[in-house]
């Protein structure tokens, strides 16, 4: 391993999580950490930082990471292996597969999380030398539905405003967003502008979110009508003579077409009202408020790309854009929020199976030109599978060599469990990965490839306003990682081009990338960055977040169409015109609830990196599924008890919760826990696989359901220095803990099975023991060399332990005496209690920090934040810190 970069300067890089593409400082504190800070010279956020991004120095360990390359044998096992075998044997293997079964018989699963240039590389090799289109990303589950209505508006796939415009917009539409939540540092800047210069704020969402509560319209829209009330909006427009005529004659095409089928589908208030469930009040003080605001953005997010009708949903939207003209104008456009770091960047790459690299498709001219400059010798000349698609073929035995790249299919797809099936007929199955152990890696590839990490990587991204932004290497690669473009490389080799392939570094495959941006361009194609492509190591190392386009003359456009031309053939937009909206899945009496499925604000995808914060994991740390009261009511479900969720395609155990932010007859879910980090919780396993006819995004958000209560006779939690597997078919939660593993659970097994499990997990230990029989209650606390090894209570379901107490005891090197005899009662020496959940996860304030500042006289969220600091940061928890205000106040009932 390579020396730690001791009393190293802070480094500039970006964020690893969202769309938004944060700027942060990281100071490497030459032991393998660092200390990360907002980066206050960052366009994209100023030095504000979410959660996640606040705990990133907490996330920085190599437990679990995978150091070396790994190979599977004859008899299944995995054994080290060098880098030389390994890539041999991929290369073998793809070579093997495709003389036997053709090129259409191998494929590549990529992710948002790769920077630009991995992108590139593995693009290049499939699209251009193996000669096959199969090349997909998990961003086909995130923004695919985006890329296929601008590119069906506009002719490409441009997003055509900036962050400035939530700064200056006068009306804010969030449709299908929980932005408080999922890109909270923007969402700080729209309230911003509520504040300062009064923006109003309409929330669609079938969900009430913490980005509802903050609206001054909230739209609890029934599932999947979103292109109802946007046809809707079109009608009214020209109804009330909103329309720019000017505007739509001059630079778009379609209009009549759109308006007639807006019509068909919404043709009056009391239609729109029926169809998605909302008020006729309601929907007519939007559509007034959209007509009367000459700057006004629509952000849309998963809840309008995840779907079956996703394309529809976004060309509906951005209807209504270009009939007032309100696109490419400051504080004015539609605006799609991406979920991940580097979706945009693998966009401009051809990261998706329905692309080529620099924005271009599959037309003979675009082939032609992409072969040429690459001087690829075989260019696939038509798309290949989308996600879904691609691992139904795999299934099928079509696709026979599969090569997973940072990222987790068999908990991310829909069907999950049929996904991991399906990888297990692969003859060759090859993950380049950060850790050893998460569910695709369960799967047992045949090659696992150690990949650079966040802090170890250098390269590039975009985030959802074009800017690119540089990720640099702060820390060392640990044992034998590499970067992904540089194992892709050593592959192509092996196929015989070498010479394509002779890249020896990041710098050398970006300035490729921005030349082919600019091949035979000449403005006909958005995509341009052939201003950087002279740049030498030396700038490349420096450049600064820029936002493109980056032409040769060294011109910038912040906005996109401002100038009315559009990337068309005849330069004019185009009018969508979607179809009348169904929901792909059927409600009956086996499932007669619709599941939907989402992020939560302190997790990001499968947990594999945010899953390591103890800070991070304070706030949800147990699956779950919100149900609203009369459902539960109807179902028998409990708050806090556990519920199965069942589909026609799998099942889960979840925690319930009961509330009124969720709609009658409707579920929620996170995606977020896998069989890697719970038990029972893996949500995939749950989803339809059905998919948008033009993007092959799946419908994430609508899954017939159903929905029953499950009992368990005891809860419990651990604290383990090494992990230990809890017992099968149960509900468990995984959640760090510093020095340690910390679980969750709940069981039917008594407490006199708990202490035989404690006495083998704690065998080398000193152990306190105490056992309540009548009480069905067990505790034991381990020590070594005294200081607290471990701890395992258990007790009946409606009296469970606590652990604050304890864990705050796992993290010290030594425990008193006295806090030793109080540990086993669960509370500190001092006889402190439990603080309860936590609420700010940027500063680590708990709920029962929070009632002491609103009992010593905070009488607002600002107030709670100037006591405690809750809320100060990303201000995500601010929603939930106005609801524990309400519910203080609120008249106690004996």
């Amino acid at each position: 391993m390579n020396a730690p970069l001791a009393h190293s300067p802070a480094v500039r890089t970006t964020c690893p999580y969202c769309g938004v593409g944060c700027g942060v400082l990281a100071k490497p504190d030459g032991a393998g950490g660092a200390a990360v800070t907002g980066d206050p010279g960052h366009p994209a956020n100023f030095g504000r930082l979410c959660s996640k991004g606040s705990a990133l120095g907490e996330t920085l360990t190599l437990h679990d990471r995978l150091l070396y390359p790994m190979m599977r044998d004859g008899g299944g096992a995995l054994a080290r292996a060098s880098w030389d075998a390994a890539l041999d044997r991929v290369a073998d293997g793809f070579k093997r597969i495709v003389a036997q079964h053709g090129p259409n018989a191998v494929a590549f699963y990529l992710s948002g999380q790769l920077l630009t240039e991995d992108y590139y590389v593995a693009n290049k090799l499939m699209k251009g030398f193996i000669g096959s289109a199969n090349v997909d990303t998990n961003s086909r589950l995130c923004m695919a539905s985006s890329v296929a209505g601008h590119k069906r508006a506009f002719g490409a796939d441009t997003v055509p405003g900036n962050y400035e415009d939530l700064d200056q917009a006068d009306l804010l539409v969030l449709t299908g967003s929980n932005t408080a939540w999922c890109h909270p540092v923007l969402f700080q800047r729209m309230l911003a502008n509520k504040r300062e210069r009064g923006a109003r704020i309409v929330v669609i969402d079938p969900r009430r979110t913490a980005t509802a509560d903050e609206a001054d319209l909230f739209l609890p829209i029934a599932p999947g009508m979103d292109t109802v009330l946007f046809s809707g909006l079109l009608t009214y427009l020209a109804d009330v003579a909103a329309v720019n005529w000017n505007y739509v004659t001059e630079h778009t095409a379609g209009f009549d077409d759109a308006l007639a089928r807006a019509r068909e589908i919404a043709p009056d208030l009391p239609t729109v009202a029926t169809k998605t469930g909302l008020t006729e009040s309601d929907i007519a003080r939007f559509y007034a408020w959209f007509a009367g605001t000459r700057r006004a953005v629509t952000c849309y997010s998963q809840g309008v790309n995840q779907s079956a009708q996703g394309t529809d949903k976004v060309g509906a939207i951005i209807n209504c854009h270009l009939a007032t003209g309100r696109i490419g104008l400051p504080g004015a456009g539609p605006f799609s929020l991406t979920g991940q770091p580097n979706a945009m960047g693998g966009r401009e790459v051809g990261g998706l199976a329905n692309q080529l690299a620099a924005h271009m498709g599959f037309s003979p001219e675009e082939v032609d030109r992409v072969g040429r400059f690459w001087q690829a010798p075989h260019m696939a000349t038509h798309e290949g599978l989308k996600a879904v698609d691609m691992f139904d073929a795999i299934a099928r035995g079509e696709i026979k060599a599969l090569w997973v790249m940072g990222t987790n299919p068999a908990v991310s797809l829909p069907r999950a469990a049929a996904v991991r099936e399906a990888l297990s007929e692969l003859e060759l199955f090859v993950v380049s990965e950060n850790v050893h152990a998460n569910d695709t890696v369960s799967a047992k590839p045949h090659v696992l490839l150690p990949a650079a990490a966040w802090g170890e990587r250098d390269g590039t991204v975009t985030n959802s306003e074009r800017r690119i932004s540089r990720q640099r290497s702060f820390l060392p690669l640990p044992g034998e990682s590499k970067p992904d473009w540089w194992a892709v490389s050593e592959v192509a080799k092996r196929l015989g081009h070498g010479e394509a392939f002779a890249y020896r570094s990041a710098a050398e495959i970006f300035r490729e990338h921005a030349a082919l941006s600019a091949f035979e361009n000449e403005g006909t194609r958005d995509f341009d960055i052939g201003g950087l492509d002279t740049l030498d190591d030396r700038a490349y190392a420096r450049l600064a977040p820029i936002q493109w386009p980056v032409r040769d003359d060294a011109s910038q456009t912040a906005r996109f169409f401002a100038d009315g031309k559009f990337f068309t053939p005849d330069r004019k937009a185009k009018f969508a015109m979607p179809a009348e909206p169904a929901l792909a899945d059927r409600l009956g009496d086996a499932f007669p609830l619709w599941l939907n499925t989402g992020r939560i604000r302190d997790q990001w995808h499968t947990m594999t990196r945010t899953g390591r914060s103890q800070r991070l994991g304070g706030h949800l740390p147990e699956a779950f599924v919100e149900i609203h009261p009369e459902d539960a009511a109807r179902f028998g479900i409990v708050n806090g008890e556990y519920a199965r969720i069942a589909t026609a395609h799998g099942k889960c155990v979840l925690k319930a919760v009961v509330t009124t932010a969720q709609q009658r007859g409707m579920l929620f879910a996170p995606i977020h826990w896998s069989d890697a980090t719970a038990g029972l919780a893996r949500v995939g396993d749950m989803v339809i696989a059905a998919t948008d006819p033009y993007s092959g995004q799946p419908e994430s958000k609508a899954t017939a359901a159903t929905i029953a209560p499950v009992s368990f006779r005891w809860r419990g939690f651990a604290l383990t220095r090494t992990p230990f597997a809890p017992p099968v078919d149960v509900p468990y939660a995984r959640v760090a803990a510093t020095g340690g593993y910390g679980l969750l659970f709940a069981s039917d097994e008594s407490p006199e099975t708990w202490r035989q499990r404690a006495e083998r997990i704690f065998a080398n230990a000193e152990c306190a023991e105490y056992l309540d029989a009548p009480g069905e209650q067990y505790r034991v606390a381990a020590f070594v060399d005294g200081r607290l090894a471990g701890a395992l209570f258990v007790a009946p379901f409606h009296a469970a332990p606590e652990w604050d107490a304890v864990k705050t005891l796992f993290e010290a090197e030594a425990v008193s005496a006295d806090a030793r005899r109080a540990l086993l009662s669960g509370r500190s020496a001092d006889g402190a209690g439990s603080c309860g959940p936590l609420v700010c996860a940027c500063f680590g304030v708990p709920l029962g920090v929070i009632r002491e500042a609103i009992a010593a006289g905070a009488g607002d969220a600002d107030a709670i934040g100037r006591a405690v600091k809750a809320g100060t940061n990303c201000g995500s928890c601010k929603p939930e810190l106005k609801r524990i205000l309400a519910d203080e106040r609120a008249p106690q009932t004996v």
